[in-house]
């Protein structure tokens, strides 16, 4: 039966079977198929792979594999420029959109806060997660990699992380979000931009202690929600400070 050996890289060994991960090793096929199927075989979602090189070549993930190829397949690289290489997305996003899936709720409101639209449903069904990222051009975010493995999907990120901070920290790294952080511009709870808001217009809606204290108020254009900075404001501010400390290396 005619082999192939291949070597997977970095984190996308923790998609492996624990025997097969940071080593070279042999893949049988009987028939012919193409990289992409052999790749999510194993278990690893297309969209989290960057490059593909076989026999030393970089190819697409149409290419379908032969016997005896030697097969590398590495992950999106963070500070390597690989321009030389063949990107195996079709094109680059213009502006960085997200949607997440009913299990990561907290993160969409974290990427809000940091000013990135976010969308995120409780009930919206795969089939809907993946219509919606292909068709408005959005990340797909998901701990759930047989949804990534959707053919139409281009842009998506499997999420390792459990705790919603370190699923942020995560995230900011590998797609090295820190230069485009834009804080308090989208509401937590819709998405909607933030705008700023007259204190007349707003004062039968705001609660006596912040009337009398407070003179510069923000709202929501989508859900009407009020914002000002009170001791919560102080909070995420220190809250988006920390996601650069040592302390989210954990």
């Amino acid at each position: 039966m005619p082999e192939a050996s291949l070597r997977f890289y970095e984190e996308l060994n923790d998609f492996l079977p624990q025997a097969l991960r940071k080593r070279c090793f042999t893949y049988s096929f009987d028939q012919l198929l193409s990289i992409k199927h052999l790749i999510e075989n194993l278990g690893v979602p297309h969209t989290e792979v960057e490059v593909i090189l076989v026999n030393g070549e970089s190819v697409d993930f149409t290419y379908v594999v032969q016997p005896d190829d030697c097969i590398s397949i590495y992950p999106v690289f963070e500070s390597m420029d690989i321009t030389p290489l063949l990107h195996l997305r079709s094109r680059a996003l213009r502006s960085l959109r997200f949607v997440a899936d009913a299990h990561l709720g907290k993160l969409a409101r974290y990427l809000r806060l940091l000013g990135f639209d976010c969308l995120f449903f409780n009930d919206a069904g795969d089939k809907n997660l993946v219509r919606i990222s292909v068709e408005q051009g959005r990340v797909l975010l998901t701990r759930d990699r047989d949804l990534l493995m959707h053919r139409p999907i281009t842009h998506g990120c499997f999420i390792h992380a459990t705790e919603p901070k370190q699923q942020l920290v995560e995230l900011v790294r590998r797609l090295q979000l820190e230069g485009m952080y834009n804080p308090f511009t989208r509401c937590m709870e819709c998405n909607g931009q933030i705008v700023t808001a007259e204190k007349s217009r707003i004062e039968d809606q705001l609660p006596d202690r912040v009337r009398r204290h407070y003179n510069d108020f923000w709202r929501c254009d989508e859900c009407g929600r009020i914002y000002w900075k009170g001791s919560h404001y102080r909070e995420m501010q220190a809250f988006i400070g920390s996601l650069a400390t040592p302390q989210t290396k954990q």
